[in-house]
């Protein structure tokens, strides 16, 4: 038998959206009960982002965080450049050619993770009560059907589903309403999206995998405040690029996105990744320096056509839960942030009304009249542009398109999304030659992951569930050569005994690093990622 606690609101998810919303429930309302539970071991454990942050909705929230120590301070954004990578060059792309508001005026680089530790403290001294380690792997329902909480994840449970000797079940957390700020694909998210048919009259959302490693550089070569940004080499059957920030204490955050969109089931975007590091340009800041943290996480990129509706009975979702990144200016903490602001005004109007567990009409009404949504809606038609027609083309016909809105010249149309589950057969796609990792610029993903601090409880179990388990082996394998193998970008999946005839798929959750690219990319949709047991995954330092 679960315990059970109560709340005026519950939120599910300690990121920046999760944490805006708590804080803002606070301030307008000090008497409210708020609770925000996050599955990472601590708040910012498992937050990656680039990141080049907006302050904008920071400056809404909390108007003096720069007096206040708050580690976004450190770093301004003081040179901005945009390179279209060759094999061994680059073309730099002028300013004049994009609208202003692409050039980062104004905006800080650092550690995401860190920004969400510090408001964590803030919602914490405004009293609100987070709960790391708990993860919500539940959603519970009153007899009317509306969300009337969530329940956390059993404890010590054995990999054959049976109680271990430190057992302990779940608790359920009753809320009179529950936002849902759990991240691109959250578990949970998914199913009440599904459950309310939320995204009925919305284009299905699309993914990019983000992949990251921090670096501490030369002292010579480090400017603190120069963000660099690629397209073009090393990717030809997707689309994404890099991206190079120099923050603070002589490191650098390199990454790299790949749209989930691609074909080719030979790809592997780790190991794009891991090429493209040795591009004379970008090796060039990374000699004589040292690999400190790495991490994976999927981005939104459906933008203003992919958000769902917001509101339903008991909750509503916030931040990357529905989508609000702007894909262009590689940016949505500060849309999240004011989605979880805008969200909590509407929750306190209605609690001081009286009212629970009805639909937040207001909170809807409000973002789509928000700057968000004038934000997002702005750029919509920027990633479907370079999905279909490639980084040169595509990238030409966007800048165009943000141009005529900039200058208040309307288009009437609006682009779509095709599915990201979508592959070549593996004999309709070249295969791909990656070369071998040097283990100075470039490296294997086992290795990767054990500078993510990733851990889990090996006895636990798996939480990456198959719908039917022989389609990897009798449908991917022959169709597409299992792309899991590929697609993960921390080896948590692979075959073995096909040399002797017996092919085998083997999942190795505990190397999960919570990226979620499997829960999309499967063609055949077999994959589901559920919470595991709390705290475990990966833990971010300072990503």
């Amino acid at each position: 038998m679960r315990e059970a606690m109560d709340y005026d609101v519950v939120i599910v998810g300690g990121g920046p959206a999760g944490l805006s919303a708590a804080i803002r429930l606070k301030q307008l309302n000090a008497d409210l009960t708020v609770c925000v539970l996050e599955k990472g071991s601590e708040i910012g454990a498992h937050i990656l982002s680039g990141a080049v942050i907006d302050p904008r909705a920071l400056d809404e929230l909390i108007p003096d965080w720069r007096t206040r120590d708050c580690p976004l301070a450190a770093v301004p954004v003081t040179d901005n450049r945009h390179w279209f990578l060759t094999g061994r060059g680059k073309v730099s792309v002028p300013h004049w050619l994009t609208p202003g508001w692409m050039h980062n005026k104004g905006t800080y680089t650092g550690s995401l993770g860190n920004l969400c530790r510090w408001l964590g403290v803030q919602a914490e001294d405004l009293g609100v009560e987070i709960f790391p380690g708990f993860p919500a792997a539940e959603v519970l329902y009153d007899e009317a059907g509306a969300v009337r909480g969530v329940a956390t994840g059993d404890m010590g449970v054995g990999r054959d589903g049976q109680p271990k000797g430190d057992y302990q079940p779940g608790m359920e957390l009753h809320a009179r309403y529950t936002l849902f700020a759990e991240g691109a694909r959250g578990h949970l998210s998914k199913q009440v999206i599904a459950r309310y048919g939320l995204d009925a009259e919305s284009a299905p959302q699309v993914y990019g995998l983000g992949i990251k490693e921090l670096w501490d550089i030369a002292p010579e070569k480090h400017r603190p405040g120069l963000v660099i940004h690629t397209q073009g080499w090393p990717l030809s059957d997707a689309y994404g690029g890099g991206y190079l920030y120099h923050q603070a204490d002589g490191q650098v955050a390199l990454g790299f996105v790949v749209g989930l969109g691609y074909r080719n089931p030979h790809l592997s975007p780790f190991q794009e990744f891991q090429r493209w590091k040795q591009h004379p340009e970008i090796r060039a800041f990374l000699e004589g320096g040292k690999r400190v943290s790495y991490g994976a996480r999927v981005i939104n990129e459906g933008g203003w056509q992919s958000v769902p509706r917001l509101a339903f009975p008991g909750g509503a979702l916030v931040g990357c839960a529905a989508g609000f990144v702007n894909v262009p200016r590689i940016k949505g903490s500060h849309t999240a942030m004011k989605s979880g602001m805008l969200a909590a005004e509407a929750v306190a109007q209605a609690l001081g009304e009286g009212r629970g567990g009805d639909v937040l009409a207001g909170y809807e009404a409000s973002l789509r009249s928000s700057w968000v949504a004038r934000e997002l809606a702005m750029v919509r038609n920027v990633q479907p542009l370079i999905a279909k027609f490639g980084a040169l083309l595509g990238t030409v016909l966007a800048g165009a398109e943000m141009w005529m809105r900039t200058l208040g010249i309307g288009l009437p149309y609006t682009l779509g999304h095709e599915s990201d589950r979508k592959l070549w057969r593996k004999d309709q796609a070249a295969p791909i030659a990656y070369p071998a990792p040097d283990g100075v610029i470039s490296f294997d993903r086992l290795s990767s992951v054990f500078v993510s601090n990733t851990n889990h409880e090996e006895d636990q179990p798996v939480h990456l569930h198959l719908a039917d388990p022989a389609v990897p082996v009798t449908r991917n394998l022959p169709l597409y050569d299992e792309p899991a193998r590929l697609y993960c970008p921390a080896g948590v999946y692979e075959v073995t005994g096909q040399e002797e005839g017996d092919p085998r798929f083997v999942i190795n959750a505990q190397n999960c690093l919570h990226c979620k690219t499997c829960d999309i990319k499967d063609p055949a949709g077999n994959i589901t990622w559920v919470t595991p047991e709390g705290g475990g995954g990966p833990n971010y330092p300072n990503m």
